[in-house]
């Protein structure tokens, strides 16, 4: 193999890993947002709000992004699907049953 055939295969397969890098950074920052979301929503503390999350996406067989993304449109859209709503409320009245059910309101 050629020297130039090597190093067009290396700088392609740098571009798919840095593209795959900056898609796990941005799904990362999103989830983060979300878990400050499910923490104002039903007064958990990180750790539990990440076990939320987590949670909704198996019960709803919804990607955790795809949760993440909707979560944190939910406080500035003021809607947020049945079926994840539904998921998110049970999890967070099982961690804490003190929650109150409050529908977040728009700006």
């Amino acid at each position: 193999m050629s020297d130039q055939v090597e190093s067009d295969e290396t700088i392609a397969a740098l571009r798919e890993e840095v593209a795959q890098l900056q898609h796990a950074v941005f799904s990362h920052a999103i989830v983060d947002q979300a878990i400050g979301v499910v923490i104002a929503y039903g007064g958990v503390r990180p750790d539990t709000a990440w076990d939320v999350l987590k949670e909704v996406s198996q019960h709803t067989n919804t990607k955790l992004r795809e949760v993440a993304e909707s979560v944190v449109r939910w406080p500035h859209d003021g809607q947020l699907p049945e079926d994840l709503r539904s998921a998110l409320t049970a999890s967070v009245s099982r961690v804490n049953p003190q929650h109150r059910v409050v529908q977040p309101t728009s700006p």
